[in-house]
């Protein structure tokens, strides 16, 4: 399964900059609504992967994994609104986001290394925040209630 997440990650990594969503200056102009196509193909990504999920859930599709496929969905919360601002502002400012951050690093552009500096610290810091509530016993922030792959018909 190893090998098969590689070369998806791999094709993801040529399609990304085949379309050119790890140049600066796209995103840029995006976020500046002068560039259309990026939002077009962002939302032609959900119009296959919702009605395709959807099937997919209700049919009882099985993973690769063995397991069935389940959507969780969950309330709009407040930290989700922060945590979506905070993501907006970081993508405005870095003109990135996780997957073209990797790209950008791994075709040597001067952003991708205090891009991925930046996703680091966020991730770890993340971390950090989360795993204090889950040593105590007590459920992550925004996990409460929502069941885990492996606790599924439990």
């Amino acid at each position: 399964m190893n090998r098969l997440g590689f070369l998806i990650g791999l094709a993801f990594g040529f399609v990304l900059a085949g379309t050119r969503l790890s140049d600066y200056d796209v995103i840029h102009r995006m976020l500046l609504l002068q560039e259309p196509d990026v939002f077009l193909l962002m939302a032609s990504a959900v119009a296959v992967a919702a009605p395709l999920l959807w099937l997919l859930q209700r049919r009882r599709w099985q993973t690769p994994l063995g397991g069935p496929l389940h959507v969780r969905t969950a309330p709009v919360r407040r930290n989700n609104v922060l945590g979506a601002m905070l993501f907006g502002t970081g993508w405005a400012v870095a003109g990135t986001c996780r997957g073209p951050a990797v790209v950008m690093t791994a075709a040597g552009s001067p952003l991708g290394l205090p891009g991925m500096g930046g996703l680091m610290t966020g991730t770890l810091l993340y971390d950090a925040k989360t795993a204090r509530p889950a040593a105590s016993g007590s459920p992550a922030p925004g996990t409460a209630g929502l069941a885990h792959a492996g606790e599924q018909g439990a």
